[in-house]
Order: structure tokens, then sequence, then C-alpha cells
């Protein structure tokens, strides 16, 4: 694994990729004026690590196992040296580059093979993805600050991971929607069962989870509204490949969505592909 704890460097330089990065672009979104940029150097990465500790530690009381020798106040694993980091930054008033608001990671097919597997496959078995995987990406560690989630961040980081996988003939997207379960997990099993019915994957595409979520010895018929983030994944095509697995250390259930680029609709698709 690659010591992130090295003075900032070009990032790129720390693991070669041969994927093309997108060109930063603005955006107007509302009183927030974002840009957004993929990380080139371990300093950016760093900003968008400490993003990550605000939101996954400070507010959902997450419990990490950093890499000995990582800096404090930062989310890291042994994926982040492999990953490419999406970030949105507010803009100052003279159009300089803010604070980092909003981040993905997103692991390649190549950067897979090199570390060994994804993220998602310590929470699940992904044996029927296999006819996938030449040209799938998994999202991961995306969080928002608090006060920039009433959309723009969003929709600014999915307009450029929708640019990346256009321009590197990427095809497919999988990951973990995280659901708190601070209350017990009666909200995430009843979250389950509804999407069940309604945006399952089917047979072929489902995955196991290795720890699943005791959905059975909990409450699951409770009328829940889904997480504006999952429902924007749905609204985009997305499915669930499966039953919830129960992430102890971040004390959540993650809901494992896989998302194609062909299945976007075409009002996503113009707003998203338009270039």
């Amino acid at each position: 694994m690659q010591d992130l704890s090295l003075p900032s460097q070009p990032f790129a330089n720390l693991r070669p990729s041969r994927i093309e990065p997108v060109p930063s672009v603005d955006a107007e979104t509302g009183a927030a004026r974002l840009s957004v940029s993929w990380a080139r150097h371990l300093d950016e990465v760093r900003e968008a690590q400490a993003l990550r500790y605000e939101v996954f530690v400070g507010e959902m009381g997450a419990k990490l196992s950093p890499p000995k020798g990582s800096p404090v106040g930062h989310d890291i694993d042994m994926y982040d040296a492999h990953c490419e980091h999406l970030l949105v930054r507010t803009l100052e008033s003279d159009g300089r580059p803010g604070r980092v608001i909003g981040t993905y990671r997103v692991l390649t097919p190549d950067a897979a093979r090199r570390t060994g597997g994804l993220y998602t496959e310590t929470e699940f078995d992904l044996t029927r993805l296999r006819s996938l995987r030449e040209n799938m990406v998994e999202l991961g560690r995306s969080c928002v600050h608090p006060d920039h989630r009433t959309g723009g961040a969003i929709m600014t980081l999915w307009g450029a991971l929708a640019e990346f996988m256009v321009r590197n003939k990427l095809d497919t997207m999988i990951g973990c929607a995280s659901v708190s379960m601070r209350d017990g997990g009666h909200y995430a099993a009843s979250l389950w069962k509804r999407l069940e019915k309604t945006h399952l994957a089917s047979i072929d595409l489902q995955v196991r989870p290795r720890l699943p979520l005791p959905v059975d010895e909990l409450r699951h018929e409770l009328e829940v509204d889904t997480p504006p983030l999952i429902k924007g994944y749905l609204r985009c095509g997305a499915k669930v490949l499966g039953a919830p697995a129960w992430d102890p250390d971040f004390n959540t259930a993650d809901l494992p969505l896989l998302m194609r680029i062909a299945d976007l609709p075409a009002r996503y698709r113009k707003h998203f592909l338009a270039a």
C-alpha cells in the first residue's frame, strides 16, 4: 500500500493512472458558485479526506481504523492511494477556489486489479457481476458539507462523473449507499423492504451481503421516505442489487447499488451528457 504520509507532491505520481482527467469547470448553482476538478496532488486528496472525517466521524459517529502514520482528523484507508478523487469547491468572490465542500472517490477497473478488488467486495459477494467488471467503476466515500446539501453540489459531482465515464469508455458504476442505524436499524430495514418491491435488480445481477442487516429481527413495515441521495440515484436508473449489509464501524446499513450509463433516462442523459 502506498504511504499517504509522504510530503505533498503530484498525487498522480504516487500511482500512475491511465484515466484521462476531466478539465475543471465552473458551475453556477443558486447562491453558491462551485468549481469541480480531479485531485492531482496529495494535499488536494487530504482536503477530501478531512471533509470525509468531518462528515463520517463528526456527524455519523464512525469508528475509523486509518493506516499507521495517518494525519489526525482525516478519513484514510488502503483504497485511497489507488483512487481518483473528485472535488467540488466553493469559489471566492474573486474567482479563486475555496474549500472542498463535496467529494467522491472513484476506483477504476485497472486500479481495482492493482489493489486486489473493490471496497464493495469487503461487504458483498459480487460473483454475479464478473461480466461487467472490465468497464465498471466503484464510487465511494461520497459526502457533501452540511451547508451545501441543497442539490447544487451533488449535481455538479454527478455531471463530472458522467463526463469521466463517457470520456474513458466506462459504462457501469457500483457502490454502497449508506443508511444511518441510529434508530437501531428499523428505518434501514423498512427502506430495503420498500425498495425490494420497486427497484430490485434482476436475479442475474443480485449480490449477497457478507454481514447481513438482520432485517427479520427489526421492524420493517414503517412508512419511510427515501434519502435524497438514494432517491437521486434511483431517478437516474440505478438498481438495488440486494439486501443491505451492516457496517458496524460506520453504524450504517449499506445498500448495494448499480447504475449504467445506458439506463440514464432521457432527461438526465440530456443534462449530464449534452456535450
